[in-house]
């Protein structure tokens, strides 16, 4: 049994320490790795962090820990654990170097994304992993700031040829963590906690006591430590010493409290300063602690009784210390430590936590306070930090003497934290904010807000009431608000759908027709609100025109306002596809992966890769769709965000999977919690199109109707092309005609090659004879001048189909040996074990092929070597694909091996060329 200082023993722990050395072992060869260490406060998880550090003596270290009075303060933790490596800031490329640098504070700047921001900390940690393996240690990372959260879990999601290890130390890891490998930190077993609890009592214990002190503490190493401490030989022999029904770490603290109770009045309040600064700065401890009139020499004490160590950083025994100490000091000493602190903090070098310890030292309102918190915010904002400009506006808020300046604070504070993620918040400061008086303008947008939250949390019409009564109170003061809350009332009735009232999307656009004219010049959102109140409220036929003139203009926003334009990607994607308007798609979401990839948009990135994904599905590229649906996923797990399943369930659908429909349901069940009627449409649509696949009509018939029951916005087309086959093939010819006349509507208003060629097709299915086979020509050549690849290759199939039935069965195998070939080697196995059948049903021999990558490639290596073959350095592979240029060499190096090649130029050669450039 060893114990190490300042901390809880480290006794045998061999199943932990394996899993570390292990983990040193793979970071030695040159492989990354991260590790979570989970358990509760006091079991040994810091003293397992000392065991690695002391382990990595051949390695670089650094270290945060993260502090629960900086949660609110942008990249706090981040700041901390890589400032050791900031020399080497220059060395990285320019748009993430200035993010990085934007981020800390270093140079003024837009505003970095977390995901630019993310890439630039795995450049640099890869960067100094060059000269010698990098070990960045976190301890209490429960409490790192969501920002540098979110930046530390991406890194670690993404090591995988530097020599970098991160190992964080957390009682419960936030959700930021959730996927990384995970090791519960356990008590000790009943005989090491027995002797454990007999090395630091020594005198004889009741059974029962002992018993009982074992049971409650579990195991917990600093529990049985600190236990005994303060408590006299009976008080402990006879339990009486033992506080009820308290938690282990309640338990320890109360312990601290205590031992702290017996120090000098001058240790406490030093003490108290070094908690409640976080970053253990002992030059700013010192000076604050000077301006409280305290001697160096009242460390002394602290550091006897192994409580606090100040040398090249302040220390504290255990983070539980930290917390006694600042629970313990009586509300006027706390403001006294804040006050010093921020008394003692440069106010050009760090002014963000000069005004939050001013904040926190504030005894009553004081507006110069407050207005330097609402200045701060700003500034927080502009370094990404959006959940540190919320927690800077709610303060500023709280410390507003003025009524009507109190109010305009509370509604800005309410928008940055429903931005930040905290609806919860947000109500409560709307709440505030409807106490005092506002404006008519700052009274809507606290009606819109109230909307937009309800409509985050239940994507469906619930949202739909407020948002129209928060339209008609902002027309009478912006019309550009009300316009915008329009289009947003429209968008909640939309993905009401089915659930919505009769007629509901009619009357919706109905009411938004009263909106006041936009302002000038025109935006695109104004020609998107007026299209789409055309579309419900006249008919999809006579909105045709004025949606293609607003697609055309949201293509050219596209280039010139990037950033604004991708806010309302959601709602004009779908007048896209409803349009079957394939170069609008393409351009949209090119433009949309692009700018978000530049500014690193990590809020808007997931979607875009969504929205792309679907692109590429529908041109046949479905690996490069699982690459872009991958990446989002895995932004989606370091943001938090809500996920988007489309783009996957389409993907599952075109590759014909037998379980799709029946994992359709069970996402229809749980959408129904929240009232979104398109997904139930969605689902019913994707359970047609493998239906159909699989040649099984009947059930795909009875899908496609329930799916074209209500008009989706950009899904009842499809869900017609669905019908019309499955009802021509299941013997429902009347069926059949209903759909193609409703089908025929659309596409011909749409006119666009991919929605004549679809509607072609359509017609060829329910004609005989030589107008069938003129329609099957016909709906081909349109097609292969659209980026419909998956129709065109379905095209081929039921052409092919129709000319075996007509006993033509050569030219049937050319058109079915096209289909099979592109459906096979686009992954689309249920529709090309269809044209297997029919080939084979022609006498043609067929050799079953394995869809895929050439030579196995997967799909991110697949991507990167695409991205190499155009001229791309690892560098800039890497910064589009947001990994490190290690990796990316590590990648290519197994592209390499698996083409047979020996260079990049042979990769021209070597790839086929489907287009496959996962952008």
């Amino acid at each position: 049994m060893g114990t190490l200082s300042g901390g809880a023993p480290l006794l045998d722990r061999q199943r932990e320490r394996a899993e570390l050395n292990g983990l040193l072992g793979d970071v030695r060869s040159g492989r990354g790795r991260a590790l979570v260490l989970r358990g509760e406060a006091g079991v040994g998880k810091s003293a397992l962090l000392r065991h690695a550090t002391g382990q990595a003596a051949d390695m670089r270290v650094v270290r945060a820990v993260g502090a629960e009075s900086e949660m609110e303060l942008a990249f706090a933790g981040l700041h901390l654990l890589v400032a050791p490596l900031l020399d080497r800031i220059e060395k990285l490329p320019g748009p993430q170097r200035d993010a990085l640098a934007v981020a800390f504070g270093l140079r003024e700047g837009n505003v970095p994304d977390r995901f630019m921001v993310g890439l630039a900390v795995l450049t640099l940690l890869a960067e100094a992993a060059e000269e010698r393996a990098l070990l960045c240690v976190i301890d209490d990372a429960q409490w790192l700031d969501q920002a540098s959260a979110q930046v530390l879990a991406f890194v670690a999601r993404r090591l995988l040829a530097e020599p970098v290890g991160l190992i964080f130390a957390a009682r419960e890891p936030g959700r930021q963590f959730h996927g990384l490998v995970d090791l519960e930190v356990r008590g000790l077993p009943k005989q090491e906690a027995q002797a454990l609890l007999r090395s630091v009592v020594r005198f004889p214990l009741d059974d029962q006591i002992r018993d009982r002190i074992l049971a409650e503490t579990n195991g917990n190493p600093l529990a049985l430590l600190e236990l005994p401490r303060g408590l006299s030989p009976a008080q402990l022999a006879g339990g009486f010493g033992m506080v009820e029904a308290q938690a282990v770490p309640a338990r320890v603290e109360e312990g601290f409290r205590r031992r702290l109770a017996e120090l000098p009045a001058e240790t406490r309040s030093l003490m108290l300063v070094a908690a409640a600064e976080p970053t253990g700065d002992p030059a700013l401890i010192w000076r604050a602690a000077g301006h409280l009139g305290v001697p160096a020499s009242a460390v002394e004490p602290a550091q006897a009784d192994g409580l606090l160590e100040i040398g090249a950083w302040a220390r504290f025994r255990h983070p539980l210390v930290r917390s006694a100490v600042y629970s313990a000091a009586s509300p006027s000493e706390r403001r006294a430590a804040h006050g010093a602190l921020a008394t003692a903090t440069d106010p050009a070098s760090d002014p963000d936590r000069r005004a939050w310890h001013r904040a926190h030292a504030a005894l009553e309102s004081d507006e110069s306070v407050a207005g330097e918190l609402e200045r701060l915010a700003d500034r927080a904002q502009a370094r990404g930090g959006i959940a540190a400009a919320a927690a800077f506006l709610r303060r500023a808020t709280e410390l507003t003497p003025d009524p009507a300046r109190r109010g305009a604070r509370a509604v800005a504070a309410a928008q940055a934290s429903f931005e930040a993620g905290a609806p919860d918040m947000a109500l409560e400061l709307l709440g505030s904010a409807e106490m005092g008086p506002l404006t008519e303008l700052q009274s809507g947008r606290v009606a819109r807000l109230r909307a937009q939250i309800l409509f985050a949390r239940k994507r469906g019409g619930e949202a739909l009431r407020p948002l129209l009564d928060a339209a008609g109170q902002l027309s009478r003061v912006d019309a550009g608000q009300a316009r915008e809350a329009y289009v947003e009332a429209i968008g909640s009735a939309v993905f009401a759908g089915r659930l919505g009232e009769p007629e509901l999307l009619r009357t919706v656009a109905e009411t938004a027709r009263t909106a006041p004219a936009g302002p000038l010049p025109t935006r695109p959102i104004d020609a998107l609100l007026d299209g789409l109140v055309a579309r419900f409220a006249e008919g999809y036929a006579a909105a045709a025109p004025r949606l293609k003139r607003v697609l055309q203009e949201f293509r050219q926003e596209a280039r010139r306002n990037p950033d604004d334009s991708m806010r309302r990607l959601g709602l004009v994607y779908l007048v896209a596809a409803d349009m079957w308007d394939d170069q609008a798609l393409q351009d949209l979401t090119e433009y949309a992966v692009q700018a978000a990839r530049e500014i690193g948009a990590l809020h808007f990135l997931p979607q875009a890769l969504t929205y792309r994904a679907t692109v590429h599905i529908y041109a046949g590229q479905f690996d490069a769709a699982a690459t872009l649906v991958e990446e989002s996923d895995a932004i989606l797990k370091v943001t938090g965000h809500a996920h988007f399943g489309f783009a996957s369930n389409l993907l599952m659908s075109w590759r014909g999977g037998v379980e799709a429909p029946a994992r359709f349901d069970a996402a229809v069940e749980r959408t129904l919690a929240w009232g979104e009627g398109r997904a139930i449409s969605g689902g019913h649509f994707g359970s047609a199109l493998v239906y159909n696949a699989l040649g099984r009509y009947q059930d795909a018939l009875a899908r496609a109707e329930r799916a074209c029951e209500h008009d989706d916005l950009g899904l009842t087309g499809f869900a017609l092309m669905e019908l019309v086959e499955a009802a021509a093939y299941g013997n429902a010819p009347e069926t059949a005609t209903t759909a193609l006349r409703q089908l025929e509507e659309r596409t011909t208003a749409a006119g666009t090659d991919w929605a004549l060629g679809v509607l072609a097709r359509s017609k060829a299915l329910l004609s005989d004879g030589e107008a069938a086979d003129l329609l099957y020509r016909e709906a081909i050549e349109h097609l292969e001048r659209s980026r419909a690849a998956a129709y065109l290759a379905r095209t081929h199939l039921v052409f092919g189909e129709w000319l075996r039935r007509e006993n033509r069965r050569l030219d049937a195998r050319e058109h079915l040996r096209t289909a099979y070939e592109m459906l096979q080697d686009f992954g689309a196995q249920g529709f090309a074990d269809r044209a297997r059948r029919e080939l084979l049903a022609t006498g043609e021999t067929v050799r079953k092929r394995t869809a895929g990558t050439p030579d196995g490639l997967t799909p991110q290596e697949s991507q990167i070597a695409r991205l190499a073959r155009k001229g791309l350095s690892n560098p800039e592979i890497g910064a589009q694909l947001f990994l490190s240029p290690r990796t990316v060499e590590y990648h290519l190096s197994k592209v390499f091996s698996k083409l047979a090649i020996t260079s990049r130029r042979q990769l021209a050669q070597a790839l086929p060329d489907h287009g496959h450039d996962g952008a």
